[in-house]
């Protein structure tokens, strides 16, 4: 076994200041300035996951694209949901996740109507073959520097994203998933420790939180676990398409202790430990990941 050479984590990735820009929501990971590390050439798999079927929202950029990328590796089939807008970041994922030899499923949808959700579980099994991973990871968040700025509408499709689907997704999975199989949200240090600017989307990450735990235990007795992943700042289409200023964009990870955002790919081998079956007392917990700045 080769010897690993030892990185310092804070001069690992790029630090701020960062360029100025801005995309239209929900914004590419291939237009990012610098791009965002996903483990596409990084992350090396060991046979974890051999044999499991897994479906991601969100899974064309972010942390959902880094644990598609990652799960593939590790020997998962896996399904990816994501915008019909961000079609050209999902068509990188899905050439890495069919490059491992795996079966890589696109199916593109908004997940703010119910009707969709219930079909998007069921392709998935359809076209995996069955389901035992479910990880509810996509997310909308826009910055808005007061309440008064946050219309009924954009309100109500923070929502809908990121509370309302994935509690559509987990009642359509359920009957599908066996005693083993699991449930991973994305929720985030802002569930913790909210800033002002994210009013709408904080409180769904601590919604999220919740429904972790509370979940955990409903379906602890039926051997299914639930668990989630809070990051902290981290480099992703979110930030340079509404979900922060310009100001905070070009510092953005700035303040935490190691000096910069964390990377997708930073995040992957959670989303894996978290699937893994030698994870098996894990439920209700919350794992983070955050540079030293957030919680848990």
């Amino acid at each position: 076994m080769d010897t690993l050479p030892l990185q310092d984590p804070t001069t690992k990735y790029p630090k701020p200041p960062f360029e100025g820009q801005s995309q239209p929501w929900p914004g590419l990971a291939s237009k990012m300035i610098p791009r965002p590390d996903h483990g596409e050439t990084s992350y090396k798999g060991s046979g974890r996951l051999a044999g499991r079927k897994a479906l991601i929202t969100g899974g064309d950029s972010g942390m959902g694209r880094a644990a598609a990328i990652a799960y593939a590796r590790e020997g998962a089939d896996v399904a990816i949901n994501y915008l019909p807008a961000e079609e050209p970041d999902a068509r990188e994922v899905i050439a890495l996740i069919k490059a491992e030899g795996r079966k890589a499923i696109a199916i593109p949808g908004d997940l703010r109507e119910e009707a969709f959700c219930q079909q998007l579980v069921e392709k998935a099994v359809k076209e995996l073959g069955g389901l035992d991973i479910v990880v509810n990871n996509a997310g909308r968040q826009q910055a808005h520097a007061s309440i008064l700025d946050i219309s009924t509408e954009q309100f109500d499709w923070t929502m809908k994203t990121n509370i309302y689907a994935p509690f559509w997704i987990i009642k359509a999975a359920l009957p599908h998933l066996k005693p083993g199989s699991v449930i991973i949200g994305t929720t985030s240090e802002q569930a913790y420790d909210p800033t002002p600017d994210l009013y709408d989307y904080a409180q769904t990450k601590a919604a999220t939180m919740n429904y972790v735990k509370s979940l955990a235990k409903q379906l602890g007795p039926k051997g299914i676990r639930v668990n989630g992943v809070a990051p902290g700042p981290v480099w992703t289409p979110l930030q340079v398409s509404g979900g922060a200023s310009q100001e905070k964009l070009k510092q953005f990870g700035g303040q935490t202790p190691l000096g910069r955002p964390g990377q997708p790919a930073e995040l992957g081998s959670i989303y894996v430990q978290l699937a893994a079956a030698d994870a098996s007392f894990a439920t209700g917990q919350v794992y983070g990941s955050a540079g030293g700045a957030g919680q848990p």
